[in-house]
């Protein structure tokens, strides 16, 4: 695992308080993700391949007992929260917000085809410039409609307990970056998250904290949206 602050919160009485968690899970393979081709909000299934990275994923998130899950409606989200729900017996609440971003003409295109037809919107998308990839949505505007979820949820939380969030590795990365209080254009700083691993934010005395980053695996490529 990626450890980047694995500090706990002070004691209080006679016992320490960890905080709440936010584990944010990136789904499991799909075929796009091999053909490096962007999903954004398009509805694809998980291989055989991605499902076993869930279902293994979903064995070593379960020790960390979480209280709740919350996942995308899009299928690779869905199927792979469902795996958590099979090992801990929670129920998964679905939600559209936390759908990848929207890229419009973007959608389905390899990278290569991406580079070729729309390189300088993603040259300036890389130099942190608000664009409108394919003429979706923006960055902030995926942060606008998926942070305010996540929140919601760690608002149910009791005091030390752990959401997990299923989502989407663009959709992800937006959201750290808005919980983390980062100007949106170093929200690239953020490396991306390979299949089915996961980043987990604390709760600290100045807000939330980044405690680990592209964890769960043994380093791979990222294979995705965000890249």
């Amino acid at each position: 695992m990626s450890a980047i602050d694995t500090g706990t919160g002070a004691g209080t009485g006679g016992g320490k308080r960890t905080g709440r968690k936010i584990v944010l899970w990136r789904h499991g393979q799909t075929a796009w993700n091999l053909e490096r081709r962007f999903q954004g909000s398009t509805d694809i299934a998980l291989t055989e391949d991605g499902v076993a990275q869930a279902r293994r994923a979903a064995r070593l998130l379960a020790s960390l007992a979480p209280e709740a899950i919350v996942a995308s409606d899009l299928q690779r989200a869905a199927a792979t929260a469902a795996e958590l729900a099979a090992v801990t017996g929670l129920s998964v609440e679905h939600d559209e917000a936390l759908r990848e971003t929207y890229a419009g003409a973007w959608q389905g295109l390899t990278h290569e085809e991406i580079l070729g037809k729309y390189g300088e919107q993603y040259a300036a998308w890389k130099r942190g410039e608000p664009v409108r990839r394919g003429g979706g949505e923006l960055e902030t505007e995926v942060a606008d409609r998926a942070a305010p979820v996540v929140l919601k949820h760690v608002d149910r939380l009791s005091e030390d307990g752990t959401l997990v969030v299923v989502s989407h590795g663009g959709t992800i990365r937006t959201t750290i970056g808005r919980l983390l209080g980062l100007e949106s254009r170093d929200w690239e700083g953020l490396g991306g998250l390979s299949n089915c691993c996961w980043s987990v934010l604390g709760e600290g005395a100045r807000g939330w904290r980044l405690l680990e980053h592209n964890a769960g695996t043994l380093p791979e490529p990222v294979l995705g949206d965000d890249v």
